[in-house]
This record gives structure tokens, sequence and C-alpha cells, in this order.
């Protein structure tokens, strides 16, 4: 089992270009790679899903426990070649002062060498002390190896591999220039999405030259070879539970899922059925309907102009499909979003408005305690753990409307309630994760077979 660690001083250090551009350059050679990437992210695994073309799983602290991080890292590790584990921030950030979630804590967790990018812009002999302080902060790591990043020139290449190799035990894996082209655009949760870059693929493959030709790729191979064995778990067999049709949204608009709760729908039976909100005329017959998260504000005027999908949508809402939305899916069913001195009608199923900022209302990780009003069967036992990122509020919510949630650690949608309901609808600021804490993809899914179940009843009580 080969793996690596590719992880940073700080963040913002390029880590995620060079991630992809390693993706790759070794998946070019005929190489198998599995990216991961450690957080609650969706955007830079939908670009290492892209780079290494195998889809992208996330490691996560907060949301699953350290035994369900190695079966998952070891049931995906199983039939490829060799990982790619992405950090977040910088190697020994973390909420925990005593780092028992930092990135140096999951390269621990998985025993694997660990590949430091360092931002060199503005640094020379100042690289050595910087690396010291990585590799003797914590001597049970194995600080394999240093990608210089957004180097100046020859001249400040051999400057800082002549301070990293007279001062520090460190290898130089490689130097890469500094470039402009290659620079991903950035918006207020990272990178820009995937599915709204239509030169994704072109910058993918620039990237790969650009590390083909500046790393050493059979050094990162041999150090690959150095991470330990994590034992891939009893494998998992698909239960036709529920076969079901679930409608996901994924357009321009729509596109942050974790790979693994897709991959739950299936295993459960479900059958996904792909939903274009801006391009598609209406809904097909569906048992179901998860609109996930994305930035709508962007698509504005082609969710605005699709009115006969947003009449579809409301209309199958309000005969009682089940619908589950997250974030930006909440802001699409809204009356309407505000952004940049424009409003956009929406779907208004929820009698509220979307305003943006430019500052976020909701940022983290977020804890909530369901209330009676969630109609999802199988209550989690104690609180639900989550995330949330939005620039967005929802106001004008009228008196009496339900919730789902009470916020116990994060912001929601208002006065520490999350999770909108309306018929069989919950619309929610959150973003879950379908692991052992709370398998909210199996609720959703035994919530949308009652409803289907009660549905074909009436109807035969009808037709008699």
């Amino acid at each position: 089992m080969s793996g690596i660690y590719i992880s940073a001083a700080h963040k913002s250090s390029g880590k995620t270009t060079v991630s992809l551009g390693i993706c790759a350059a070794l998946s070019r050679t005929g190489s198998g790679i599995q990216p991961f990437k450690k957080g609650p992210d969706y955007i830079d695994p939908a670009w290492l899903s892209l780079a290494a073309d195998r889809a992208c799983f996330n490691l996560d602290f907060y949301t699953s426990s350290r035994e369900e991080i190695r079966a998952l890292y070891g049931a995906k590790m199983s039939a490829t070649d060799i990982s790619i584990v992405e950090g977040n921030k910088g190697l020994y950030d973390g909420m925990d002062l005593e780092g028992s979630d930092s990135n140096a804590a999951l390269a621990r967790l998985l025993d694997l060498p660990i590949v430091l990018v360092i931002d060199t812009m503005g640094m020379t002999r100042g690289i050595a002390p910087l690396l010291l302080g990585y590799a003797n902060f914590d001597r049970s790591l194995n600080l394999a190896g240093v990608i210089l990043n957004r180097v100046g020139g020859p001249r400040h290449e051999s400057k800082l591999v002549e301070s990293v190799e007279r001062y520090t035990e460190v290898r130089v894996l490689g130097s890469i220039p500094r470039f402009r082209s290659g620079e991903i655009e950035e918006r207020h949760l990272g990178l820009i999405p995937v599915n709204e870059d239509r030169a994704a693929a072109t910058t993918i493959n620039m990237l790969a030259d650009v590390v083909s030709a500046n790393v050493d790729l059979e050094a990162l191979r041999n150090i690959a070879t150095k991470a330990g064995k994590v034992p891939a778990p009893p494998r998992r067999i698909a239960i036709n539970r529920y076969p079901l049709k679930i409608g996901i949204a994924r357009d321009a608009a729509f596109g942050f899922y974790y790979a693994d709760d897709l991959e739950a729908f299936r295993e459960m039976g479900a059958d996904i059925v792909w939903v274009d909100m801006i391009n598609d005329v209406e809904l097909p017959h569906l048992d179901g309907l998860f609109i996930g998260g994305g930035f709508p504000e962007t698509s504005l005027r082609g969710l605005e102009a699709n009115s006969s999908m947003k009449t579809s949508v409301l209309a199958a809402i309000e005969s009682g499909l089940p619908c589950y939305a997250e974030c930006g899916g909440l802001m699409y069913l809204s009356r309407s979003i505000e952004w940049q001195n424009r409003t956009a009608a929406m779907v208004g199923v929820i009698p509220g408005k979307i305003t943006m900022s430019s500052r976020p209302h909701g940022r983290g990780y977020i804890r909530l305690r369901e209330t009676a009003d969630m109609p999802w069967p199988d209550a989690p036992i104690g609180e639900v753990a989550g995330h949330e990122f939005h620039y967005s509020q929802l106001e004008g919510l009228p008196e009496g409307s339900k919730f789902a949630y009470e916020v116990v650690r994060g912001t929601g949608i208002q006065e520490n309630r999350d999770g909108y309901c309306y018929k069989n609808l919950v619309a929610s600021y959150a973003h879950l994760r379908n692991m052992k804490q709370n398998r909210w993809v199996e609720r959703f899914l035994k919530f949308s077979s009652q409803v289907r179940a009660e549905r074909l009843l009436a109807q035969a009580g009808n037709d008699s």
C-alpha cells in the first residue's frame, strides 16, 4: 500500500494545484491514483477527482470517527496503486490545541509519509529554519520531502536548494516556477467549482505538464512505498432495500456532494437520476429529490429563466414529494435571491428571501439537535455533526415556521434554528455527512419509501 500526505506550512501555499498536478502526472504514467481530501470540502475533491479520474473521498475528524476514517481509506486504497491525501491549512493546524484533529494527526493515523509544499515567494535562506521547525516539532512523523512552489527563477531556486541541503535533512523533490496561467481562480470557498469551469480539463493537463517537468515523480513513487498498511474492511454488500428513483440536482449551480454519500444511495438500492435545474424542462417522475449545495447566485439568470422547472419543483413539493435541500438548494427553493444589486425569482416554496453579503453569516463546523418537527424516521442518538459555509441569509420567514434542528454550535438559518420544514421538505444551511453518527441517506430513503407507500395506498383506495 503506497501513499503520500501533501501538506503545507499554511493555507494558500499552492498545495491544491500541486496535488492536482501530481495526481494527473502520475495517472498519465498508468498508475491508479486514489485521491483524498482532509476536512469538509466539496470543491477541492471535485478537482482532485477530475485529475485522478477517480472519485475523491473526504477524511474528516469532526464528522467521522478514527475507525471510520481508516476503514474508508483502506477500502478505497485496496483497488489502486497510490493514494494522494491533500491536507487543509498547515500541517499542524486544527481546532484542537493538542493537535488531535490536525493534518499531522491524520498523517499519523494513516501512517503516511509527508511532502510539504512551501510557498517560497520572498524567501531564500529562511526556508531552512522553517523546515527544521516542522521536522523537529513532531519527530514521530515522516517528513519525507519538500516541493518548492512559486520559485522566482534559477537563481532563486539555487539559493533555496542550497539552504535546504546545507542546514536540513529534508529532501527537495522539485521546484515549481511562479506562473499565472495555471492558477485556478478562487472564490470565497476556495477554488472555482469544476462544474462551473469549462476549461477544467485544460487546466488539469497544464498542471500535469508543469509537475512532470519540475517534480521528481520517481522519487515520489519511492516515498509512497514507505506508507504503512491500512487494512481494507470487509467488502460491503449492496442492499436493494430502497429501490427508489431519487433526483439529485447537478449542473453549474449545484454540485456539492460527498462521493461516499452518493455511494450510500446506490448501495441502498436507489436509482440516482441527475437533474439539471438550469436546462431540464421539468422534474421526471421521482420518489425523492436532493438539491445539494453550490453557488446558485452565479447562475441566477439561468435558474430564474427556467420557469417550467421552478413550477415543476414547486408543484412536486406541494404535492408531498420528499425533498432535502442543503445551502444552495435552500437558496433555490426560496422566493428570491438578491446578489450584486439584482433580484432573481426562485421556486418560492420557502416563504423567505435570500440576501447575499460580502462576509459569511455561517462558517465552520456545526452541531445540531433534532426537534420533533424533523419528519425523517430513526432519529440519531445525540447531536448531529456537520458544517456550514454561507454568505447568504434567509430572511422574512413567517412566525411559527417549523425547524428540524436546534443549532448547538454554529449559525443555521435564524435564532439558533436550522432545517426549515414544510410538508415533506427539509431545507438546511448545514451540510450533513452520511457516517455512523448520522446515517442521513438511509433515513431520507426510508422516509421517501414510507411516503411512496402511503401515496400508493391512497391511490389504491381512490381506484376502488
